[in-house]
């Protein structure tokens, strides 16, 4: 199943045109964070497309880590508040393993 967000990143159910669609008239909304430590870089996105497998709450926000000791590490995540944390989490992650 495919979505795009409301003004306020909660889900609504969508088809993969209207979805394309919507990534490509809002290029803003796909990217939640991104960030990059040293040569390592954090990305945190919304996918549009639901990464859950046999559940009723749809996965759509995922983190990976790009470079490093972690690299490929990946999180995901079933609301925008909680990828905002995660992203956060990942970058603590790296930060606090650079500071040992």
């Amino acid at each position: 199943m495919w979505y795009t967000l409301d003004k306020d990143n909660k889900p609504i159910k969508s088809t993969i045109i209207k979805c394309g669609e919507w990534m490509e008239n809002n290029p803003g909304v796909k990217p939640v964070k991104q960030e990059h430590i040293g040569d390592i870089f954090v990305s945190t996105v919304f996918l549009g497309l639901d990464h859950a497998w046999n559940s009723d709450i749809p996965v759509l926000w995922e983190t990976m880590i790009f470079g490093g000791e972690y690299d490929q590490y990946q999180e995901r995540y079933t609301s925008y508040e909680d990828a905002v944390k995660g992203h956060q989490t990942t970058l603590n992650l790296i930060i606090n393993k650079n500071e040992t």
